[in-house]
């Protein structure tokens, strides 16, 4: 197994030269206050494409040397998204054919820009409903005309993901003592690794993955790569069943911490970085900054790097980061509301259980033969947390207390 090393990381830095961009390693006043620390964020969601993705897939494929070669292979990938930007990216400048697969449930937004960036040089393929569905069904197709270029699991795609880490250390005048790297199949910390373990040791490498898919943290503690059966697609960029070999070895031996992050977390992160400081963040984008707020450990006057990944989210999923934010945040609570079959007791339901400050944002009645009672989906928001078990309490004690849904996640999402 070829081990990405530094040599080859700067090499990739030259073939990038006129493709990626030098994107911006900037402080960030609100979070360093917030932390007690300076908190810089490396902003690849403004590189080219949007992610950092262009850097690795662009280095492997321009050391097919296809482009002036008489041998006709075509590319095949598969990608969650930004992986298949910087594919199609590299077949249009490289003048080289290739077919990208993709889940069907893939943000449109990230499709379309697939299909600008590749023009007539790229076909998309939307199959399965996770990157490793699509993966499995590239692999299919694979044959004697074509090559496979895989996302993460490739030394010369680590190499160039790596360059990103080469910028950050020409772009600091100190020494990170943290830098905070989001992990989905790998390819990007082991990347950064490689080149901090040779030039700037004494920082310590932080890994971050989605609650929803922790294949790393898994694997890691038991010593072996290990398939996730089942994993929360939400954090598109990072949400994937299996990690790389290639990966695993570098990050089992030389990753100082690993943070899971929930969904609802990064959801906050996403809009406070809208709102507060004007950033727009895919969830993959947002995670690292979402572990730093919850790491168990004294970071105060230090200094960490935060690379944001990726900025390619579809305005569509707004509603839905939203509402996972307030369910995290225990604002929004969902019930299973009874109502006796009498004329008032909607407006009594109002009057004596709700507070001055609660909204219902959902109600949606639920047919039963039940000649005392008739059922609703009631969803409430709250401004403050605090007021759910008051809320409860007067649902119990006027007789409308059916179920709280919140505690059954799966059955919610089902209803709602």
């Amino acid at each position: 197994m070829q081990t990405p090393d530094l040599k080859g990381v700067r090499e990739a830095y030259e073939n990038l030269r006129d493709v990626s961009i030098v994107t911006p390693l900037s402080l960030n006043e609100r979070l360093s206050e917030k932390l007690n620390s300076r908190i810089f964020f490396k902003r690849e969601d403004l590189q080219k494409v949007r992610s950092f993705k262009i850097r690795g897939a662009f280095n492997k494929i321009k050391s097919l040397n296809l482009e002036n070669s008489q041998d006709e292979k075509r590319i095949i990938c598969a990608s969650a998204g930004n992986h298949a930007q910087g594919v199609a990216f590299s077949c249009n400048r490289l003048k080289i054919f290739g077919t990208i697969y993709m889940p069907e449930t893939t943000p449109k937004q990230k499709v379309e820009r697939v299909k600008m960036f590749g023009g007539d040089f790229i076909k998309i393929v939307l199959v399965g409903d996770t990157f490793d569905d699509a993966q499995k069904e590239a692999q299919k197709q694979l044959s004697v005309d074509s090559i496979f270029i895989h996302p993460f699991d490739d030394k010369e795609v680590i190499e160039g993901q790596g360059t990103v880490a080469l910028e950050i250390l020409d772009q600091i005048d100190k020494h990170f003592d943290y830098l905070v790297i989001p992990i989905g199949g790998g390819g990007l910390i082991a990347g950064v690794i490689s080149v901090f373990k040779e030039l700037s040791p004494k920082t310590k490498i932080i890994g971050v993955e989605a609650e929803g898919a922790p294949a790393m943290f898994d694997s890691i503690k038991q010593n072996k790569i290990i398939e996730l059966k089942k994993i929360d697609n939400f954090v598109d960029g990072v949400s994937i069943k299996k990690i790389g070999k290639i990966p695993f070895q570098i990050c089992k031996e030389h990753l100082d911490d690993l943070i899971i992050v929930p969904e609802g977390k990064i959801c906050q992160t996403i809009l406070e970085l809208y709102n507060k400081d004007g950033i727009v963040v895919e969830p993959a984008g947002a995670i690292g900054i979402s572990a730093l707020e919850i790491y168990d450990k004294d970071i105060s006057d230090k200094n960490i790097g935060v690379l944001i990944c990726g900025g390619n989210n579809d305005i569509t999923r707004m509603a839905e980061i939203k509402e996972r934010a307030l369910l995290y945040s225990k604002l929004k609570h969902y019930f299973i509301v009874k109502f006796p079959q009498r004329k008032g007791a909607l407006r009594e339901f109002v009057n004596n259980v709700l507070g001055e400050n609660d909204d219902i944002t959902f109600f949606e009645y639920v047919k039963k033969n039940n000649r005392e009672y008739t059922t609703a989906i009631v969803g409430i928001e709250l401004k403050f947390s605090k007021d759910l078990s008051d809320l409860m309490k007067k649902m119990k004690e006027n007789g409308f207390f059916g179920e709280y849904l919140n505690e059954k996640p799966d059955t919610l999402r089902l209803l709602i």
